[in-house]
């Protein structure tokens, strides 16, 4: 999710405490998603917000 965030342009702002999360949240910049994905990933949208502050 946070891959298809950061390509779509949204801005992104993990947190963690746990190094294996963090080290996780940061291997993202490794790898792009297809189009296909991108699309398929989007048609998931249940037009609700993700932040739970």
């Amino acid at each position: 999710m946070l891959r298809w965030q950061i390509q779509a342009g949204y801005v992104a702002v993990p947190g963690s405490a746990n190094p294996n999360h963090i080290a996780e949240n940061i291997a993202v910049f490794d790898f792009s998603l297809s189009g296909e994905e991108m699309n398929r990933i989007a048609k998931l949208n249940k037009h609700q917000r993700y932040e739970n502050w």
